[in-house]
């Protein structure tokens, strides 16, 4: 096995439909039809055509997805009286006043919530079950209450987390943790952690995508046959995503289901995805048009894994353990048993 995997961005587009791209190219055209007038707003008549643009540009995305169904998006499916809390988040992670180590931590917690309760929580599909809590009220007795919920755990308690580091740490441990809080008996997810970046000296039409396997952690075994779940908070190209899985094809891995969990997504890098990995199920909180020549979402809101994790010095890279200790007492507390997880998988 090579020490490394190459996955170039002429291999990803050739997944794409005549009509895919011709969808990509009409709506990248209709983005770009109002950005050099950005400049005048808040002129009243500038305002109300880019209002008009993106309701518009909203329609088309929502029209492909519908006519995709391993697509969905939170935006789109949920009741209308659900789409402020969503849009108010997206709008927080976007704002650059938002940039606060801890405010950015506790907004993409609020965000992977959502999609966790988007893609298992809101199913009618589900029994329900109970569970009996002793309250710290203990007069004039100890006190019971009972809670019901939905019966998930043979949805969850085959998955494991697949980490596509570093961005992706945090947003994996918060749906660990999700997927444990939920199992009726607290299942907590076996680690696979893997390596991959993009080469950002590269623009969208050259672009690589690297799997290091030496810096990568993972039994391929325990993949096998299981629910594999990605948490990347930022699908632009579906690049990364691409590549893990087609090394794990390439290795005979045969998981009973793949399920890819973004907080934003373009619409170009959601459809090279489902083109590419035929049993996938693509579930974001929004999704934006279009790509930059650089390969970066727009409208977008720039590079999640610096503003969530903070950038390395450059003569001093962290490895997983500094990085999560860099979250904070509080965040590695709560997230202890995920903690205990990867480091078993690191050290094992």
């Amino acid at each position: 096995m090579n020490d490394r995997v190459v996955l170039k961005a002429k291999d990803i587009d050739g997944y794409l439909t005549d009509d895919d791209i011709k969808i990509i190219d009409e709506l990248k055209k209709m983005y770009y039809s109002q950005m050099p007038h950005i400049h005048n707003l808040p002129v009243m008549e500038d305002m109300r055509n880019l209002i008009a643009l993106y309701n518009q540009i909203g329609e088309k995305m929502k029209e492909v997805c519908k006519a995709n169904n391993q697509i969905h998006i939170y935006s789109f499916e949920m009741p209308d009286e659900m789409h402020g809390e969503v849009s108010r988040l997206i709008a927080k992670l976007r704002n650059t006043e938002t940039y606060g180590h801890q405010e950015y931590i506790y907004y993409t917690q609020r965000g992977y919530e959502m999609l966790f309760n988007f893609v298992w929580g809101t199913s009618l599909q589900h029994d329900k079950t109970h569970f009996l809590i002793e309250t710290p009220v203990n007069i004039p007795f100890v006190n019971y209450a009972i809670h019901k919920i939905p019966n998930i755990d043979t949805l969850i308690e085959n998955t494991v987390m697949c980490v596509m580091l570093r961005g992706a740490l945090l947003p994996s441990m918060i749906v660990s943790k999700e997927i444990q809080e939920w199992h009726s008996n607290g299942y907590i997810t076996p680690f696979a952690l893997f390596k991959i970046k993009r080469d950002e000296t590269k623009n969208q039409e050259n672009m690589e995508y690297i799997l290091d396997l030496k810096k990568s952690y993972f039994k391929l075994d325990d993949m096998d046959g299981k629910d594999l779940i990605f948490c990347d908070p930022m699908n632009a190209t579906g690049g990364s995503i691409i590549a893990t899985v087609r090394f794990l094809e390439e290795q005979n891995i045969k998981p009973r289901s793949i399920t890819f969990l973004n907080i934003i997504a373009a619409l170009p890098g959601a459809l090279r995805v489902v083109r590419a990995i035929p049993n996938v199920r693509v579930y974001s909180l929004w999704m934006d048009p279009c790509l930059n020549d650089l390969a970066y979402i727009l409208p977008g809101l720039g590079d999640f894994g610096d503003r969530l994790n903070r950038k390395d010095k450059d003569n001093d890279p962290r490895n997983l353990i500094r990085l999560v200790a860099d979250y904070g007492h509080n965040v590695a507390k709560l997230y202890k048993w995920q903690i205990r997880e990867i480091e078993h998988t690191i050290f094992q």
